[in-house]
């Protein structure tokens, strides 16, 4: 039976920060460290609410997959959140802040600050009922979208797209190496696996972007699960993001704001990285 509640019932009214004092620090919550790396790199509005607590709330609902509206109380309101998030992804702080955090983690590792080989692979989820662009993947079964990822030797992200699921992967592949090639100007080699080698992309890699595509094949002698040279790396890199439940789904409508997701996720994971690199130095 339904619970009824009166007609008159008041709506609870929640306290601002200030009579409340500083909040418990949620598990997802940027260090000063992490934040001071973060903080030149995304662009402020004049009435700034605090950009900090602004995406210590966008990574509260990546790791724990909540929703906007569902987000709690002690962060600013769930719409003054999503304004800032959607402006960071116009303006490019998100792409940039992604990009920069990478080279600092390609440094701290002594790597050249830009990668000079990568990996391609890609990743079929199934969406929610929020609408927008989807289709079938035949082979994994899966009705949904396809996040194609070309990442570096270390397995940071160099570039990445999502498509409708439906499309193939060596026709997803070219809008994404296309995209990557103005970005990487030391990108020489890419592995991929057997499925990009139809359609004569390895020529289109090298007539349009200058560098080579190299299938790794599976061994014909191997039986069962067998780690293939390379290209674990990307595999490896899909699993990352992962443990973020947003991302267990693709819950957005555009497709931009789910690419944003997965770069957001990283810089999350990259500012730990180096957070903890620093301690140990």
């Amino acid at each position: 039976m339904l619970r009824r509640y009166p007609k008159n019932r008041k709506a609870r009214s929640t306290p601002p920060r200030s009579a409340r004092g500083p909040r418990r620090p949620y598990d997802t919550d940027l260090t000063d460290d992490q934040w001071a790396r973060v903080a030149p790199l995304l662009s402020a509005k004049r009435s700034d609410p605090d950009r900090r607590e602004v995406l210590n709330a966008v990574l509260y609902l990546l790791r724990t997959g909540c929703s906007w509206r569902l987000l709690p109380h002690d962060f600013p309101p769930h719409g003054t959140v999503a304004d800032y998030y959607r402006m960071w992804q116009a303006d490019g702080s998100i792409d940039r802040t992604h990009d920069e955090l990478r080279r600092q983690v390609r440094l701290a590792a002594g790597r050249d600050p830009e990668p000079s080989a990568g990996c391609l692979d890609s990743q079929s989820v199934k969406t929610a009922e929020q609408g927008g662009v989807k289709g079938f993947d035949a082979g994994k079964k899966v009705k949904g979208r396809k996040r194609h990822l070309l990442v570096d030797t270390m397995g940071l992200i160099v570039a990445v797209v999502v498509h409708s699921a439906g499309v193939q992967d060596y026709d997803g592949a070219k809008p994404l190496l296309a995209g990557a090639r103005g970005t990487s100007p030391r990108l020489q080699h890419i592995w991929a696996d057997g499925v990009y080698e139809r359609r004569g992309l390895p020529a289109w890699v090298s007539a349009e972007c200058g560098w080579t595509l190299e299938v790794v094949k599976r061994s014909a002698e191997a039986k069962g699960f067998v780690v293939q040279p390379r290209r674990w790396v990307g595999e490896r890199t899909f699993a990352w993001p992962g443990r973020y439940r947003r991302l267990s789904r693709d819950y957005e409508r555009l497709t931009r704001t789910s690419e944003m997701m997965v770069k957001t996720s990283m810089i999350h994971i990259m500012a730990r990285r180096l957070d903890k690199a620093a301690q140990t130095a």
